[in-house]
């Protein structure tokens, strides 16, 4: 399941140009160099979708936004210039009903949208919105994060290569196979998400993409989760102090690939490796996917290395702090 923040095609209108007081829709219906305007009052609501096999999605019963169990299509990247000359993307779904038709239509914004601002429609492309969509899933560290090896050294992420021995948790020393990276401006859905140094008992700053998840083994069950091996996403730890988001300027993202999803260790403290499945598979290069696809067969059923941590578990004010003496104590 993944619960992505979006507004609804209403929220975001023509406000000036061909198709003025029409909302967003899919790119057959758009024409560039219409102004659009973020509706005042709009937010974003959370429509959760199911990946399917085909690279599809399917409305699930716990999304605030849609019709269950209908279907979801990617279509199309966006983007954006606003008056000061920033650039700003996005990408548009569609979900259809059962004849196939047009139901409703949803704005993804990989930046933060303001309100009262025209935002220039300047660009758009179908071939890259997969690949974009993929990047949001995809699981990463940033430049400097010291990633646990074999032989127990701690080396910079970025000098890592393919073939090193990294050190797992549950299957010992695995050789890397892909390491991906990509440089992206840190806002909306690519702003990293910053540990601060001993928060969960790292070592330093640990810093990665919001949706990482990290591994926590409880000694004793302090949230109530019912489980000791708990995966907890970075950005549902999020309090604005030991946790908080950094916004502004870019950031290198890194993946390490192996041949199954793994715990590593990166600043001390575990946390996952890139899992493939079919929603972050498309981030993969395609001369990669020909030359090991074979090998990350049952790879996105990962390793049963605990549960995901709800988010409604992790909404106190006292979160860390019992996730740390859990992991202790």
């Amino acid at each position: 399941m993944q619960a992505i923040p979006v507004y609804p095609a209403t929220d975001f209108r023509v406000s000036s140009g061909a198709n003025l007081g029409d909302p967003v829709a899919d790119m057959d219906e758009l024409i560039l160099d219409d102004n659009y305007m973020l509706e005042p009052g709009a937010t974003r609501r959370r429509l959760t979708l199911a990946t399917l096999g085909d690279g599809t999605f399917r409305i699930d019963a716990s999304s605030e936004l849609g019709r269950p169990g209908a279907i979801v299509h990617l279509d199309c990247a966006l983007q954006f210039m606003t008056p000061d000359a920033a650039s700003t993307e996005a990408l548009v779904l569609v979900e259809t009903d059962d004849d196939g038709l047009i139901a409703a239509t949803y704005l993804l914004p990989l930046t933060a949208l303001e309100a009262k601002t025209d935002y220039r429609l300047v660009g758009m492309e179908r071939d890259s919105a997969r690949r974009k969509f993929a990047q949001i899933a995809c699981v990463s560290f940033t430049r400097g994060t010291r990633i646990t090896l074999a032989t127990g050294a701690q080396v910079p992420i970025e000098d890592l290569k393919i073939g090193d021995r990294v050190l797992t948790r549950d299957a010992g020393a695995q050789e890397i196979r892909w390491i991906g990276h990509s440089t992206l401006r840190a806002e909306g859905a690519f702003a990293p998400v910053v540990i601060r140094a001993g928060t969960l008992n790292n070592a330093d700053d640990l810093v990665v993409s919001p949706d990482h998840r990290l591994f926590v083994y409880q000694r004793s069950d302090m949230i109530g989760a019912g489980r000791p091996e708990l995966l907890v996403k970075a950005r549902h730890l999020v309090n604005g102090d030991t946790v908080y988001v950094l916004k502004g300027g870019y950031v290198d993202y890194f993946q390490i690939l192996f041949d199954r999803h793994y715990i590593i260790y990166a600043e001390g403290i575990a946390a996952e490796s890139l899992l493939v499945d079919p929603r972050t598979r498309p981030a993969l290069p395609e001369e990669l996917l020909e030359k090991i696809g074979p090998s990350l067969a049952g790879h996105d059923r990962g390793g049963g290395h605990g549960i995901d941590v709800q988010e409604t578990l992790l909404d106190r004010p006292d979160a860390i702090d019992l996730l740390r003496r859990a992991s202790m104590h």
